[in-house]
């Protein structure tokens, strides 16, 4: 029997799952670093979904314990993974679970740019004139549009399949896929997918540097909206904010943000932004999903 250590709020499913292995769970969410420092030495496996970050020292303080350290969900950026590899630990995630539903808030947020649904709603509650409201309210269609997806991968391919029933023409970069078996995805250039889309949607995971900075945002289009359902800091916010202020963008969408849980106030305030609070994995139907990935990961690693 293993001790799990499950750190963030999951869905009841999955903790019933893991004590049907088994297994002595604890499920203590909020805890801090040096909370989980003092902690972690008892356990065989950690659970988290975003908020807790597995920090060098977490990982040092399990080393004569921890077997895997297991991501609820897709990015790992919040877990020093490599790290934990080279100290021989684990670290797994569910990658597959959560894909349609990122897709789903993904074209969502389409909506909510191209129709002021956000804007509208909230101009509506703060008593803005009905017949003002519509004036300056006249969207756009999705379908004819052509949608650039930096990032085919699974998510990606799931933005790619609904967009393509709406009617979008579709267009694709990613620096390590070159044919994502979909007939109806043109795979481009980075460049050219950044001049040509009239949306451009991201779907790759953080690295050192933003993917999109003034630079990029240069080359989109006049009018075009940018999509942010990847990972906080996969955009340059500041740069961002110069092109929605300008006028270069059309509108754009964020549900992951730099410095989360405290985003940053200009942005999520801003009149052109259509904002969310990181509900990309959010749903019921994801939540179970991962749950059932987790159960399987625990399965093949104890047994």
């Amino acid at each position: 029997m293993a001790k799990i250590l499950i750190c963030d709020k999951v869905a009841p499913e999955l903790l019933e799952g893991v004590k049907a292995l088994g297994h002595n769970v604890l499920y203590q969410t909020g805890m801090s670093e040096e909370e989980l420092i003092k902690i972690v030495p008892e356990y065989n496996a950690m659970v988290v979904r975003s908020a807790t970050k597995v920090t060098e020292k977490v990982i040092d303080a399990g080393l004569s314990s921890l077997k895997v350290i297991i991501r609820a969900g897709v990015g790992i950026d919040n877990i020093k993974h490599q790290y934990a590899r080279e100290k021989g630990i684990a670290v797994r995630n569910t990658p597959a679970a959560s894909s349609p539903s990122v897709a789903e808030l993904a074209i969502g947020h389409m909506f909510s740019v191209y129709r002021y649904i956000a804007r509208s709603t909230w101009r509506m509650r703060t008593g803005d004139q009905f017949k003002l409201i519509k004036k300056e309210s006249q969207g756009r269609e999705l379908a004819g549009k052509t949608l650039g997806i930096i990032g085919i991968g699974r998510i990606g391919k799931e933005v790619a399949k609904r967009a393509n029933a709406l009617g979008m023409n579709i267009i694709a970069y990613d620096a390590f896929v070159d044919n994502p078996g979909l007939d109806y995805v043109k795979m481009v250039t980075l460049d050219n997918l950044l001049t040509d889309a009239d949306i451009v949607s991201l779907h790759i995971p953080k690295g050192e540097k933003p993917v999109i900075g003034k630079t990029e945002l240069d080359k989109m289009k006049d009018g075009a909206v940018l999509i942010n359902t990847a990972r906080g800091g996969v955009v340059d916010e500041d740069a961002l904010l110069d092109a929605l202020n300008s006028g270069k963008l059309w509108g754009a969408a964020v549900d992951v943000w730099i410095g989360e849980p405290q985003p940053k106030p200009e942005l999520v305030n801003h009149p052109l932004v259509s904002a969310t609070p990181h509900l990309g994995a959010s749903t019921t139907e994801a939540q179970l999903r991962i749950g059932e990935e987790v159960v399987k990961i625990l399965k093949e690693v104890f047994g």
